[in-house]
């Protein structure tokens, strides 16, 4: 399974904001930024960092897809 984080992109647009000004109200590098527009493991502490911010759940900002394999 892949980890998708585009449902983290739509609610951000819902908000009117960019990754870029997630990342830097949230103090969180490009690099874990980069990790996320590949959909990499980013770690727990960022998700969580995410969710208190955006008041949402984990499954709001990332989501698991089947590989097609």
């Amino acid at each position: 399974m892949a980890i998708s984080y585009n449902v983290l992109r739509n609610l951000l647009f819902d908000k009117n904001m960019y990754k870029k000004d997630l990342a830097a109200e949230l103090n969180i590098s490009s690099a874990t930024m980069a990790k996320m527009g590949k959909g990499e493991n980013v770690s727990m502490e960022v998700l969580q960092k995410i969710c208190e911010y955006m008041d949402c759940n984990i499954g709001d900002i990332m989501s698991f897809e089947k590989d097609n394999k």
